[in-house]
């Protein structure tokens, strides 16, 4: 057998980088950004106010107190959005709402609550009730996040909502990010039918290319063909070709990678096969060049780690990402297990506030317990048994 990082490097070093293009914000979400992001703005753009209240003189307000109210005589209005810049002098102030650029002759807010009347005697005359801090109270300067040309994204990240909404801020309308990797995905067995098709003995629900199909485009991938072949190896050659034709950058097969009798991808893919030391997903096919191709187990259990493990990475370096593996914490462990001799182990848990334990009985079968499992719990090759209380490396996944 191999190592799990030797399979894992010969993939990366086959993985070319996708070419780059400028998107819209409105269609850059879950995409890799290329290059940075800069300001193009100052932000915040100008002197504004932090709260609803008054501007005001510091000068006037510095002493004020319940004990010691200080009158002041409200001589103007600026709602958010107003250009309005309203002079005022001494014993005077302006009734400034939240966001509103600040009066060229104000240096501190007072907000309502600070006042005797709040809002609701907030225009004409006011009584100060509680004096600002300092100078610049509830004030945000401008520039004070970031300047005209900061840099807000770094390139290589995922552009989440959280992401996009800053580079909105900052006055952006389109980024550069990487094109969307193309995949096929691919299911072979003579034994699989469409889910809620009438199932005959020896039959069972294709659930591989859901399974794949969906962490594709979880990963930023475009899924350009999903199809499920028998074991004739016809209908494999076909979807091959289907795959190139239609502009694939990676195609991904499920079964007929192992040591039956009937291994449809060993017998027709342009692959290397190996033997690698993890468990689930021992078998593993890869052949470089164009397309990519992966060939993964058919149980579920080791399509799933399979993916997280070799084909997830691949497809984040083809885009330019700089993390290209999932968050990696140490959690205790609540219910024991075994663990296979000489292999890493990749077992399915459910996360609690206690710590981890395994989400089914273990075998790579188990599609339907996959769908409960919340992580994957690492387990060096050399460890028999995983003990109550064991503290374990977890691979966290949405």
């Amino acid at each position: 057998m191999i190592t799990v990082e030797e399979h894992r490097d010969r993939v990366l070093a086959a993985v070319p980088t996708l070419e780059a293009t400028r998107v819209p914000l409105v269609a850059a979400l879950g995409r890799i950004l290329r290059e940075p992001v800069h300001s193009a703005v100052d932000l915040p753009l100008f002197d504004n106010s932090a709260m609803d209240g008054f501007a005001v003189r510091f000068a006037d307000v510095a002493g004020a107190s319940a004990d010691n109210p200080v009158p002041l005589e409200v001589v103007a209005d600026i709602p958010a959005g107003s250009a309005a810049d309203p002079a005022f002098g001494p014993g005077q102030a302006v009734r400034i709402m939240t966001g509103a650029p600040l009066p060229r002759d104000a240096d501190a807010i007072v907000p309502f609550e600070d006042t005797a009347g709040g809002l609701a005697d907030s225009l004409g005359g006011i009584r100060v009730l509680v004096s600002p801090r300092a100078t610049g109270a509830h004030i945000r300067p401008q520039g004070e996040e970031h300047r005209v040309g900061d840099e807000i994204l770094p390139a290589g990240i995922e552009l989440g909502g959280r992401q996009l909404a800053a580079a909105a801020a900052a006055g952006v309308q389109d980024v550069v990010v990487s094109r969307m990797p193309r995949v096929a995905v691919i299911s072979t067995g003579d034994e699989l039918r469409p889910p809620g098709a009438p199932l005959e003995r020896g039959q069972i629900p294709e659930s591989n290319s859901v399974l794949l199909e969906g962490l594709c485009r979880e990963n930023g991938a475009e899924v350009v063909l999903t199809m499920s072949v028998t074991d004739d190896g016809d209908g494999l050659r076909a979807a091959l070709a289907d795959a190139t034709a239609l502009g694939a950058d990676v195609v991904i097969t499920s079964g007929g990678v192992s040591e039956g009798a009937y291994e449809v991808v060993k017998n027709v893919a342009r692959m290397q096969f190996d033997k690698v030391a993890m468990q689930p997903g021992k078998p593993q096919g890869f052949g470089d060049g164009t397309p990519l191709l992966f060939g993964l187990p058919g149980n579920p259990v080791s399509v799933a780690v399979s993916f997280e493990v070799f084909v997830r990475p691949a497809l984040r370096a083809m885009q330019g990402s700089a993390d290209l593996d999932r968050l990696v914490v140490r959690l205790p462990v609540i219910e024991a297990w075994r663990t296979p001799p000489e292999r890493r182990q990749y077992r399915p848990v459910l996360v609690t506030r206690d710590g981890v334990r395994p989400a089914s009985s273990g075998g790579s079968h188990l599609a339907a317990s996959l769908g409960r499992a919340e992580a994957y719990a690492i387990v060096p090759a050399d460890v028999d048994t995983v003990e109550v209380g064991d503290v374990v490396d977890v691979m966290l996944v949405p």
